[in-house]
């Protein structure tokens, strides 16, 4: 320990000794207690299911049972009326990972080695993106222009990765649906454009794409916004004929795409089959008949 850092606590101990507290001799003298450099334990790694945090329960089984059937925090107990360290920390762990998702980008690494091109809605950054809802629905000339060079107009179907409000939804799970969903609609014999990555996109940016490719079925695979349950979550919006002023109930929708939901391969081969319907019912969202 160097000189500096033995005075300073050898002040503190003068402080805490005239306050009337003990002080250890080893922090009278300046000495250094012997430092726990064991790997830390990551909380977020931990089943939250699985864990039987309430003593003695009258009912054990009934209890993780209980917890199994929902991804709320069950019995999480307490010490007098705080919550116990290890679930205040699991909480503020999973509030930063879904911070993360929201204010982290797709990285173009990931696009890169999917091959995506990218174009953005006329939100400059993510900031503006999460205050400005409004320009991540909508297109500049650049963008547009970017579309028509790289994607075939009126396509059978058009597929586009998003952002959304989880860049780690979209990192985990959009690749996966998109190749099962490629697969899928293959096997109906059905065509599908090249897909791209639309940065800052919220979902009626869906609409303005099809007023510029003019797909029978547009396809949206966005980033869920995310919550301490999990981060990973994705959607799937799908609409027949999609349109500027396009009403919402128009738009058929799969959630909760992720690990703990429906998995992204699950999830691709469903869409597929959704996909089919709606080309052959020419309908989308409540006109869609299942």
């Amino acid at each position: 320990m160097v000189e500096s850092e033995i005075n300073i606590k050898k002040i503190i101990a003068e402080v805490l000794a005239e306050m009337g507290h003990d002080v250890p001799a080893s922090s009278a003298q300046g000495e250094v207690a012997a430092v726990d450099d064991s790997p830390l334990v990551d909380l977020t790694t931990e089943d939250l299911k699985k864990q039987l945090l309430v003593p003695e329960p009258a009912n054990r089984d009934a209890y993780l049972n209980y917890k199994d059937a929902t991804v709320s925090r069950i019995g999480i107990w307490r010490s007098g009326s705080r919550y116990k360290t290890s679930a205040f920390l699991r909480f503020r762990a999973d509030h930063a990972i879904a911070q993360d998702a929201v204010f982290n980008d797709v990285s173009s690494d990931f696009l890169k080695e999917w091959g995506l091109f990218e174009v953005k809605t006329k939100c400059t950054d993510k900031d503006q993106f999460l205050t400005r809802p409004d320009l991540g629905r909508e297109l500049d000339d650049e963008n547009i222009a970017l579309l028509k060079k790289n994607c075939n107009e009126r396509a059978k179907v058009q597929i586009y990765v998003t952002d959304g409000l989880s860049s780690t939804a979209v990192e985990k799970n959009a690749r996966d649906t998109f190749l099962a969903m490629e697969q899928g609609l293959k096997g109906h014999g059905i065509e599908v454009g090249a897909p791209f990555f639309l940065r800052y996109g919220r979902v009626p940016a869906m609409d303005a794409i099809a007023d510029v490719l003019h797909p029978e079925v547009t396809v949206a695979l966005i980033g869920e916004r995310p919550g301490l349950a999990t981060a990973e979550s994705m959607s799937c919006y799908m609409a027949y004929n999609a349109h500027g002023g396009m009403p919402e109930a128009n738009r058929t929708v799969l959630s909760n795409i992720h690990r703990g939901g429906t998995p992204a391969v699950e999830a691709g081969a469903h869409i597929a089959d959704v996909i089919k319907m709606m080309l052959e019912q020419k309908a989308s969202g409540l006109e869609l008949k299942k």
